[in-house]
């Protein structure tokens, strides 16, 4: 089992800028690929970003491509979502998400929150105009 905390969420104003952490602990984090996810009040929870186990492929939701990064740091069990030129249309609490799934290989990323089984709490990210 793994376990997820989030971090790095707050109020930042348009055109902003932050990176948000999820700290994996109870297995080391190379044994996951990981995504991120987030959910805007009254909207249901939308894939953000996601990357292998092995850290070598990545995937963006078109909004945000260009402006968000997901990176991963196996030795810190850590990983991060940098998220610039941030929109009011960013705002949302934002989940990263672990699957320990093989089948598929170390180059494998997935997008659909279904396939992820193991969640953190979520960290707020507010963008004002």
């Amino acid at each position: 089992q793994v376990q997820l905390v989030e971090s790095g969420g707050g109020l930042v104003q348009a055109g902003g800028s932050l990176r948000l952490s999820c700290a994996a602990s109870g297995r080391t984090c190379n044994n996951y690929a990981m995504g991120w996810f987030r959910q805007a009040p009254g909207k249901e929870r939308e894939f953000v970003a996601a990357i292998s186990r092995n850290g070598g492929s990545t995937y963006y939701k078109d909004s945000v491509k260009g402006r968000f990064t997901i990176s991963r740091d196996n030795a810190k069990n850590t990983v991060y979502l940098q998220v610039n030129s941030l929109r009011p249309e960013d705002t949302a609490v934002y989940y990263c998400a672990a699957n320990g799934g093989t089948y598929y290989g170390p180059s494998y990323y997935y997008t659909d929150s279904n396939d992820y089984d193991h969640w953190g709490q979520g960290t707020q990210v507010t963008v004002s105009s």
